[in-house]
């Protein structure tokens, strides 16, 4: 059974791909392979899927770029989101933290806040790409605290890690498992995680609503697609594979090494989530004028 993933092989999401194939076809007593995919923003991969006949045979990691961002970001797309995949479950959350280069006098969000408002021409905020969850965090944090921000969009989340450790930027919103080393040895500060609750794996980060921001909350993710039409009885089955591989100890200890959070659901929860975000962040990447060609 094909897996089809969106990204090089080598990254976190690629090795969680690699790790839920290994244990869901464990779980079904069959065989699955990863196919990277990657380009376009997801869309190669999404178009490969959406184009594919293999109703039975083939899943998809979907994530916020295919599922929630894309179809507002680019004007056409080579598959439709909506009526091209359907959700088999969803199986990882990606906490995103307000990280902050070692340069800025700043040990929390309040004096972070004040001393990016003193200072607009240094507030200058990382990204892994326009579009991606870690700009859109930043545009709703922009949002909900009126700072004067720039954007500095990076290819990928390790040249923008890189560059905010050599203080060319100032900041960013920058998910946690690109920064976990970062994080373990102190060089960047980690100010707050956009989450309601603390991360379980890190519990000295407070929360940003604890700090004040109340109510803000932005996070990636990632959950099994699989082309329309393919049997409800099949897809039970891979949600119920899927379910058993992320209570596995060995899941879950690969997840907490590199600060994803597993994070299972039914296909019909996840229907209903994809839809929430899709109207949540299009709202944001209207209101900004953010797009994408």
């Amino acid at each position: 059974m094909e897996w089809v993933h969106p990204y090089p092989v080598g990254g976190g999401s690629d090795a969680i791909a690699r790790k839920l194939a290994e244990s869901v076809g464990a779980q079904m007593g069959r065989g699955f392979f990863v196919s990277n995919k990657p380009g376009g923003a997801t869309n190669i991969a999404a178009a490969y899927v959406a184009n594919a006949k293999a109703q039975g045979a083939m899943v998809f990691t979907g994530d916020f770029a295919t599922l929630a961002a894309n179809p507002h970001l680019f004007a056409n797309l080579p598959y439709d989101s909506a009526k091209d995949f359907a959700p088999a479950g969803l199986y990882a959350r990606y906490p995103i933290l307000l990280v902050v280069s070692s340069k800025v006098p700043a040990n929390n969000l309040d004096e972070f806040l004040r001393w990016a408002e003193a200072n607009p021409d240094s507030a200058n905020f990382a990204s892994s790409g326009v579009g991606s969850p870690q700009h859109l965090a930043a545009e709703l944090f922009r949002e909900r605290t009126g700072l004067k921000m720039t954007h500095v969009a990076y290819r990928g989340g390790a040249p923008a890690v890189t560059d905010l450790m050599a203080g060319a930027v100032s900041f960013a919103l920058m998910d946690a498992s690109t920064v976990v080393p970062q994080m373990k040895t102190g060089r960047l500060k980690v100010l707050g995680v956009a989450s309601p609750e603390r991360m379980k794996h890190f519990p000295d980060i407070p929360t940003l609503h604890e700090q004040g921001l109340t109510g803000f909350e932005a996070f990636a993710w990632q959950g099994m697609l699989v082309p329309a039409g393919t049997p409800r009885d099949v897809v039970d089955s891979l949600n119920r594979a899927l379910g058993a591989a992320l209570a596995s100890k060995a899941v879950i200890d690969f997840f907490a090494n590199i600060a994803v959070e597993p994070w299972f659901s039914s296909p019909d929860e996840m229907a209903r989530f994809v839809a929430q975000e899709n109207e949540r962040w299009g709202k944001i990447i209207r209101d900004r004028g953010i797009s994408l060609q």
